[in-house]
């Protein structure tokens, strides 16, 4: 531990800080958007992300009297040039996010140079009511990348399952094949979409894996005439708090878009929420989306009810 202001100490994460590390977040979510945005169960899943280095890639700043004020961290994917980093500041307090930034900036450089590149490309999510921390981001020199929009539908019944397109054959994740399947899937399918970095089989399953809300029978994979053509990946990450159902990955491969397996797939997922009694069902679309998605989602009756966006800067 050292010091970093007179009235400030900074120490590393551990996985037995989440809960101190969640009552900050929640503070700071609250102050922003009214009411928490992440669950204990989700810093638990930060804290075990395979990328995230523990004793190199986080800080935490406590006051004198023991209360967590800032958190901060920076977070490789995979040997790409692609780092993603946050500052979360408790409300109220000066200083520190302009004491954080620059280690955050430093640890980023050095995890580029660690995967062999001269130049990094940062991330940082930030809420679009947080006109405070988008204009601190500027300062720093990020740019707005993207939108994020979180849209949700409300299931008041059951929700019919849909007709299946011709020729659809579904499996489920419980088997390595159908995992390397849709791993294959997802990176084809995501490959032209904003901040995608392509992973081997073996971190992309170590993620899910690490993610106290996977749950490999809830991964379908979509074959057509015989052939992968589409992967959904849902889980209950939004159930602790909103009881409702999360659409993490939803991917078609692009020579067999056009034909209803999209809108097919949502539909399997809002019914498969509706029969375990969620309240909806959520997921997050990127509003400069190469495939239509964003209209895809609207046409089903889902609405946006959060955005957040990606600043980027190069390093």
């Amino acid at each position: 531990m050292w010091t970093i202001l007179t009235m400030h100490s900074i120490s590393r994460p551990r996985v037995e800080d989440a809960e101190t590390i969640f009552e900050l977040v929640s503070v700071y979510d609250t102050a922003v958007l009214g009411a928490p945005d992440m669950t204990l169960e989700d810093v638990q899943d930060e804290l075990v992300e395979p990328d995230f280095d523990l004793d190199a890639d986080g800080w935490l700043a406590y006051d004198a009297g023991g209360l967590l004020d800032a958190s901060a961290w920076a977070c490789s994917n995979g040997d790409s040039d692609l780092v993603d980093v946050e500052v979360i500041v408790r409300p109220g307090v000066e200083g520190l996010a302009e004491k954080l930034w620059p280690m955050v900036l430093g640890r980023a450089r050095e995890l580029g140079a660690e995967r062999g590149h001269d130049a990094v490309t940062l991330h940082v999510g930030i809420y679009r009511a947080d006109e405070a921390k988008q204009a601190l981001a500027g300062e720093l020199g990020f740019e707005p990348g993207t939108g994020f929009h979180r849209m949700r539908i409300d299931h008041d019944g059951p929700v019919p399952p849909p007709a299946p397109p011709a020729g659809l054959t579904l499996r489920t994740g419980e088997s390595e094949e159908t995992r390397r399947a849709a791993h294959r899937v997802h990176q084809e399918g995501f490959a032209e979409h904003f901040g995608f970095v392509p992973i081997g089989y073996d971190l992309w399953y170590a993620r899910r894996q690490a993610q106290s809300s996977t749950d490999w029978s809830r991964l379908t994979l979509a074959e057509l005439d015989g052939r992968p053509a589409g992967v959904l990946i849902a889980n209950n990450q939004f159930v602790p708090d909103q009881d409702c159902g999360y659409v993490a990955t939803l991917a078609v491969l692009p020579e067999f878009r056009g034909r209803g397996l999209g809108r097919f797939l949502l539909r399997h997922a809002f019914a498969a929420d509706a029969a375990q009694g969620r309240k909806g069902t959520i997921l997050h679309v990127d509003s400069n989306n190469t495939t239509p998605a964003l209209g895809l989602y609207e046409s089903a009756g889902m609405r946006q009810v959060m955005v957040i966006d990606v600043w980027r800067r190069r390093l």
